[in-house]
């Protein structure tokens, strides 16, 4: 029996397992393979492997583009540095890059008979991703009836998140970060946020422009709608960071600051586009330095993070 009390209640696990023998008998097919009872019983092992992590955290936007694997990336190294036990779900199955990132491509989970162990990045950094399943040059193809495929490819994804969360032995962590992949308003966080009631919340990346900030509004009161905490917003490349001089100038029109004021959100900080920083995760050697002025900002958006999880577990104390 699970300790904690986040757990799916008893009713909400019959609920479930009552929806999928519904969705079954509308599709007139019978529960040969016991669909209902894998799902159920992969469910709570989610529930388990999940007991052991104090913090879980989704980073999303709604719009491609923006950053959200560096800043999730970034923030993992930020908590890192300061000693806590940092994992990464890279929840983006068909453009996974968080392994480069850290420098781990190539490298594979260890299948072991309690479950797989995900390769380890600086700092001890534990990182799952549909990229140690492929080759560096193959696609991710989903097969099923093609009458059926968006169903089908729903269906696949949230399996594979799902098998991520309840195989990887994550053993005990502080924080969890999981890099939900582009278009994230549309399905993935009512996943996640099902696969973990507990979540912390979500952090928000952006850019100033006003296209990526109308989109980042949708799914933002989205994200909201379905009940998801949003901790603040992380405003990406709004400025460059010249590399010979480190003059910062605006690269971006926009009004970060004030779409969060309209919303009632935090801005938890502004990264500047840095090239000779970007150029070093991409080539796949990270950089560490954590006096470095772009980490400073990554470490002092940490800290915001950090005092709104503190605020809200002294409010939840209270209640």
């Amino acid at each position: 029996m699970l300790r904690f009390p986040f757990r799916l209640k008893h009713s909400q696990m019959n609920s479930m397992e009552k929806d999928l023998k519904s969705i079954l008998g509308k599709l007139q097919y019978t529960d040969d393979a016991k669909v209902v009872q894998q799902i159920t019983q992969q469910t709570r092992q989610v529930q388990d492997r999940m007991s052991g992590i104090k913090h879980k955290i989704v980073v999303m936007s709604g719009k491609g583009g923006v950053g959200k694997s560096m800043t999730t990336v970034n923030l993992a190294l930020a908590l890192a540095r300061q000693g806590h036990k940092v994992g990464i779900i890279d929840v983006d199955l068909n453009g996974p890059c968080v392994p480069r990132m850290m420098g781990i491509l190539g490298k594979g989970l260890e299948v072991t008979p309690d479950g797989a162990r995900p390769p380890e990045g600086p700092y001890g950094i534990k990182v799952a991703s549909m990229d140690f399943l492929l080759n560096e040059t193959a696609p991710v193809r989903w097969k099923g009836p093609m009458d059926l495929s968006p169903v089908w490819l729903g269906l696949m994804e949230m399996n594979v998140i799902r098998e991520f969360l309840a195989d990887i032995l994550w053993g005990d962590l502080d924080y969890l970060l999981a890099d939900l992949p582009p278009g994230a308003a549309a399905d993935k966080p009512p996943v996640i946020a099902g696969f973990l009631p507990d979540l912390a919340g979500a952090v928000v990346v952006t850019t100033p422009s006003e296209v990526a900030s109308n989109v980042v509004q949708k799914s933002i009161g989205y994200a909201t709608e379905l009940g998801i905490t949003v901790l603040g917003v992380v405003e990406n490349m709004g400025q460059y960071r010249c590399p010979s001089c480190g003059v910062e100038n605006e690269l971006f029109e926009g009004n970060t600051e004030g779409m969060c004021e309209a919303l009632n959100l935090p801005l938890l900080g502004r990264i500047p586009f840095d090239r000779n920083f970007a150029k070093t995760f991409d080539k796949g050697t990270p950089l560490l330095d954590g006096e470095y002025p772009t980490n400073r900002r990554y470490t002092d958006i940490v800290g915001r993070i950090q005092s709104m999880l503190d605020y809200k577990k002294v409010l939840a104390e209270k209640l």
